[in-house]
């Protein structure tokens, strides 16, 4: 029993390897002979393969292999294509999007025209695996959750790089592909627009950010606790309870006041982790394009206090004239 007690099991189950269930006729074959990992087998399945790709997940790999390239080649570039510098600078270099004088027009490939066409890949790249993702779950009878949930997140990814940008009438508006370039382009949005902590969606989003760790954190933690009871076969002890989610059951109401069943809970984590992208993207969406100044915004609505009149700051950047 001591063997259950630590935050990973040691005890590792070795199977033949399982092809999975039967395909329907006329589809591709999965792919990559199954072999075992005990690496694998200390964080999830032991087992690796076959996978299954089909023209969906085929033509999303490539896609992204070619967005990725372009963006790689253009960071390399960027440094005289030398690779210890192309290492040594990768977090702060980055592809940017065109100049806002090229509106929303097709700027030349050095101008931004590279953005434009990483951008075309990748988002194809993203709506392909989705595809593929729905596909599959049909095909296995399972329900398109996975799905839905990826569909959020690109909704987010097509706000901040499509979606908005053709609202403000100029791809400049856009986020650049780069790691500190897209962290100093969030800071730069937040300041131009009045701070975005006063934007209500993006308190929404980080409130669905948050408790989504802290419910998946939670049901992670509760399941491990029961896991000498059987807790980790979930589907089983959905249909038909037994002491493990008895147990769990009882510590949730003694702690938190009301019961999480071994299914609501993963309801409860798919919406706040769903909402986080979803509620941010309308968050963002509406910035610019709805409301100039959030901060103003949320002094006019009660929602902040507006600065003392004995410590002026000056004249408000969105009323001065352009």
């Amino acid at each position: 029993m001591a063997n259950f007690e630590n935050l990973f099991t040691r005890v590792q189950a070795h199977t033949p390897s399982y092809a999975g269930v039967p395909l329907a006729s006329g589809g591709s074959e999965r792919v990559l002979t199954p072999f075992h990992s005990r690496l694998l087998g200390m964080i999830g399945d032991a087992q690796l393969g076959p996978i299954y790709l089909g023209w969906f997940g085929l033509a999303s790999l490539l896609c992204g292999f070619v967005a990725f390239e372009i963006i790689g080649l253009n960071m390399l570039a960027s440094v005289n294509w030398s690779p210890i510098q192309f290492v040594r600078q990768l977090p702060w270099l980055a592809l940017e999007p065109p100049s806002p004088a090229y509106g929303l027009h097709i700027p030349p490939l050095a101008q931004g025209g590279w953005w434009l066409m990483a951008g075309f890949f990748l988002t194809l790249s993203l709506i392909l695996w989705c595809v593929r993702m729905y596909r599959r779950a049909h095909a296995l009878g399972l329900g398109s959750h996975t799905a839905w949930a990826f569909m959020s997140a690109i909704w987010l990814f097509l706000v901040l790089g499509f979606i908005r940008p053709v609202m403000m009438g100029n791809w400049g508006e856009a986020v650049p592909f780069g790691i500190f370039p897209h962290l100093d382009w969030t800071a730069a949005f937040s300041l131009r627009y009045g701070n975005l902590f006063y934007n209500p969606f993006h308190m929404l989003s980080i409130a669905f950010l948050y408790g989504s760790t802290l419910l998946f954190a939670m049901h992670g933690a509760t399941i491990l606790a029961v896991g000498r009871y059987g807790g980790e076969r979930e589907v089983e002890q959905i249909v038909d309870r037994g002491t493990a989610s008895e147990r769990a059951a009882l510590f949730w109401r003694w702690t938190m006041g009301f019961n999480a069943t071994m299914e609501s809970i993963h309801r409860w984590a798919w919406w706040f982790a769903v909402l986080c992208p979803l509620t941010g993207g309308i968050g963002i969406l509406l910035t610019g394009t709805v409301v100039d100044n959030w901060y103003l915004w949320a002094v006019q609505h009660g929602v902040a206090p507006a600065y003392p009149a004995a410590f002026p700051v000056g004249a408000d950047p969105a009323l001065l004239p352009k």
